[in-house]
Parts: C-alpha cells; sequence; structure tokens
C-alpha cells in the first residue's frame, strides 16, 4: 500500500460501505494503516469478518443499504460501538443489467436505485446527525464518471450515479457552515470484482473511452478518497473529485 500517510485519521473513526471488496475495503484497510478506526458495512457477510480480520476492522454490520431501516440501526450501532462517526465514505454499488433502455427489466431497474441512490441518502440520513453532533466530519459519496457522461446500454447505473452526484452538492451546501463537508468521487472503470457483473464488451467499451488507455487501480482512487476522508479537504464542499484517466471533460 503505497503513500500511506502515518496518523493522518488518527483519533478518527469511519464508516465504509462495501467495505468487504474492491474501493471499500481498500479504503478501510488505508484508514486503518493511518490510525483510524473503520466500521465495515457490507451485504455479503459470509465475507465480511474475514475481512475484518485482515484489516483491522473495530466493528462490521452486515445490511441492504437501501433497507433505511436496517441502516438506521446500523448507524446507530457503528456510533456505538466507536465512541464517535467521523467519516462515511458510501461505496456500496451494483451495476445492473446491461441492456438498451426500451429493454431495461422494471426489477434490475428499481434495485440499481435502491441500492445506488437511495442507499447512499439513506447512509447520509442517518450519519449527518452524529457528525452535526460532534461539530465535524466527512463524506464520500462514490459517484461514476457515468453519472455525468452516461454511459449505453446501462441507463440505471448511469442514472443512479447521476443522482449521487445531485444529492452530494445538495448536502454539501447544507452543510457548509456546520463543519462536515460532502464532497463525491467520480471515477472511470477500475479494476474490481463489480467488472464481474459486466459483459466483457461493456468493459471493453468503457475502457476504450479513457485516454489513457487502461482501466483505473483500487488504490488510485482509495488515495483520492483518503484525502476527502481526511482534515485536509477543509474547503472543497459540494464537489466532485475525478479518477477519470482523463475521460471526464467537466
Amino acid at each position: 500500500m503505497s503513500g500511506i500517510y502515518a496518523d493522518r485519521f488518527s483519533g478518527r473513526h469511519a464508516i465504509v460501505t462495501g467495505g468487504a471488496s474492491g474501493l471499500g475495503k481498500a479504503v478501510a484497510a488505508r484508514i486503518i494503516a493511518e490510525g483510524g478506526k473503520v466500521a465495515l458495512w457490507d451485504l455479503d457477510a459470509a465475507n465480511l469478518e474475514a475481512v475484518a480480520l485482515e484489516i483491522g476492522a473495530s466493528h462490521t454490520v452486515a445490511l441492504d443499504v437501501s433497507d433505511q431501516a436496517a441502516v438506521a440501526a446500523a448507524a446507530k450501532a457503528s456510533n456505538a460501538a466507536l465512541g464517535k462517526i467521523d467519516i462515511l465514505v458510501a461505496s456500496a454499488g451494483i451495476t445492473g443489467a446491461t441492456v438498451p433502455v426500451h429493454e431495461f427489466p422494471i426489477d434490475s431497474w428499481k434495485r440499481v436505485i435502491d441500492i445506488n441512490l437511495n442507499g447512499i441518502f439513506y447512509c447520509c440520513r442517518e450519519t449527518v446527525p452524529y457528525m452535526l453532533a460532534n461539530g465535524y466530519g466527512r463524506i464520500v459519496n462514490v459517484a461514476s464518471v457515468a453519472g455525468k457522461e452516461g454511459n449505453p446500454n446501462a441507463s440505471a447505473y448511469s442514472a443512479s450515479k447521476a443522482g449521487v452526484i445531485g444529492l452530494t452538492k445538495s448536502l454539501g451546501k447544507e452543510l457548509a457552515t456546520k463543519g462536515v463537508i460532502a464532497n463525491s468521487l467520480t471515477p472511470a472503470t477500475f479494476e474490481s470484482p463489480i467488472l464481474e457483473q459486466l459483459p466483457k464488451s461493456q468493459v471493453d467499451y468503457m475502457r476504450g473511452k479513457i485516454p489513457m488507455g487502461r482501466l483505473g487501480e483500487v488504490h488510485e482512487s482509495a488515495a483520492m478518497v483518503c484525502f476527502m476522508a481526511s482534515e485536509e479537504c477543509s474547503f472543497t464542499t459540494a464537489a466532485t473529485f475525478d479518477t477519470s484517466g482523463g475521460r471526464t471533460t467537466f
């Protein structure tokens, strides 16, 4: 794990959703390595405890982030277990079907919106009060370049990630004078287990749109997230941070 900043997160306590794999796991491991405590939230109950043991997470919750009551209970439990909540990194997400809009299955559309957009809304809604009570917070909502540009045959995913960007801009403005900063990350495709949900043709399309000519690596986005989640990110809120290999134009 390159570029570790010793004690950058000393005294800081974080919740990381989607923490059992991919970007969530990489971010959680780095926050812990830099002195913080982490509660891992993930739907993958079977893998969650093993990952927590591997990286040294302090607390775990197996849950579906699209269940608002479960998110509220998890926030209360994590606050009690950690002692406070300083950071939320909301990275749980799914891709959904890979088909044109006129063929898109209704159940897949609803599930993508429920996980990717409603789930982030619930996570923010239920953790922000704890941050406000302490006068400090950092929120990082993981969106996607697809939320800015749209990927063909990925309408639900693109729409959900556009919604995350809009939600975060609104939230960041609401909290701007409260000591709580909220930003979103818009990565291009990077090597992650989520790619297993996509056909090779879709992955090849997304790689072809990246000027650097390659997919990202998880540690590159994790490094950006950890800056966004740190005290160093102190005068940027309601914004998006880009890790797209040159793909995004705004």
